[in-house]
């Protein structure tokens, strides 16, 4: 059995459960606070930060996997099955251009902004969000929304002619701003429609039925049609 030990709106680990539903690769979630600082989790990874995977299924030994990318790279190589790092070594460095993009440059502009200050600060009892972050966050998000439509008027998908990581990484970011109901979207035709198609893969539909205590989602987040 694969664990993955996750964090409902962290954007890093809904990447890792949508490769892992496109590979139709089977796994149970496990809530991990980091901040309660388990020692059994400090073991897997002294980090103390999600996702986690622990793959039992894994050929020759039991691998326990900590960071994004790095779980996504090996699942890309041990379960090839489903490729989503795929095309001429160019094509591949573009995707994985673009998947740092979102992990990176847009997690630090608009996610952190916006989901770390309206929901984790709250969470993590950190006193209450800056005004001025959150305007950050609500102006960062229409320069990246205007790349996604850049790259969707000369691509079938992000990365390219198929589905790949770059997808799943930026749907990831942009569901979890989603749900705090956050991305203008009738701003951003081009970028709508490549979401409601990444939205409507059944790899999706777990995420779309994740609910926070004490934080309900807007009508339109569940809604494939939006």
């Amino acid at each position: 059995m694969r664990i993955l030990y996750h964090q409902w709106l962290s954007p890093f680990c809904r990447k890792i459960r949508l490769i892992l539903a496109e590979k139709d690769l089977a796994f149970e979630l496990k809530e991990e606070r980091v901040w309660d600082r388990r020692s059994d989790f400090l073991a897997m990874n002294p980090a103390c930060q999600v996702p986690v995977l622990v793959d039992d299924e894994a050929p020759n030994e039991t691998a326990v996997l900590a960071d994004s990318t790095v779980i996504a790279e090996y699942l890309e190589e041990v379960y090839p099955q489903r490729l989503l790092i795929m095309g001429s070594p160019v094509e591949r460095a573009e995707i994985r251009r673009l998947s740092a993009w979102f992990d990176g440059k847009f997690d630090e502009e608009v996610t952190r902004n916006l989901v770390g200050e309206k929901l984790m600060k709250r969470l993590l009892g950190l006193g209450g969000p800056s005004s001025e972050a959150i305007r950050a966050g609500l102006s960062n998000i229409h320069y990246h929304l205007d790349y996604i439509g850049y790259l969707c008027e000369r691509r079938t998908w992000l990365g390219g002619d198929h589905l790949s990581l770059a997808d799943l990484a930026a749907a990831a970011h942009l569901s979890c701003i989603d749900y705090i109901g956050n991305v203008p979207w009738d701003e951003h035709g081009d970028a709508k429609e490549w979401y409601a198609r990444v939205k409507s893969r059944p790899s999706f539909r777990p995420l779309l039925a994740d609910r926070m205590a004490g934080s309900a989602p807007p009508a339109h987040y569940a809604d494939l049609d939006f």
